[in-house]
């Protein structure tokens, strides 16, 4: 096994208050944000093997800037009450992806996707590059439910 970094891709509107991959955390994403940010480390075999997984665990916000923004006290806290309802909306979830084939061991990278849905990808190419196993939107509505 090698250590890997783990770095996350929310092509969604609602915010990816954190999340895990293997276990190994992963930073914080706002709406349709992501790349550029690493957390270490997570672990990925040297070698690709057929039937290779991860497990992905997040936390969703899907309002993550209400109408009515959240009441601060004068040192910009939020609010405790105001936050306990704000959060009561936060979704748990927890899924088993495959992980493509790869022929270089790299960076952990979470796609995550309307409806639920998420990718991850464990290889040293990145979004954007020719290669990459992924070609999805920046922006993606929950209308637009990917088949992965």
């Amino acid at each position: 096994m090698l250590g890997a970094p783990v770095e996350g891709y929310n092509h969604t509107s609602a915010a990816i208050n954190r999340f895990t991959v293997n276990g190994a955390g992963g930073p914080n994403l706002g709406p349709y944000s992501g790349g550029g940010g690493q957390v270490c480390c997570g672990s990925v075999p040297r070698y690709w093997r057929p039937g290779l997984r991860a497990i992905v665990e997040w936390e969703k916000d899907p309002n993550p800037r209400p109408v009515i923004p959240l009441k601060r006290n004068k040192y910009g806290s939020l609010d405790p009450d105001d936050y306990k309802k704000h959060a009561a909306n936060y979704t748990s979830h927890r899924m088993v992806v495959d992980i493509p084939l790869y022929q270089e061991a790299g960076t952990l990278k979470m796609h995550f996707l309307p409806c639920d849905q998420v990718s991850v990808s464990a290889d040293n190419n990145f979004y954007d590059t020719p290669g990459y196993p992924y070609n999805f939107p920046r922006k993606m509505e929950d209308t637009e439910c990917p088949k992965t």
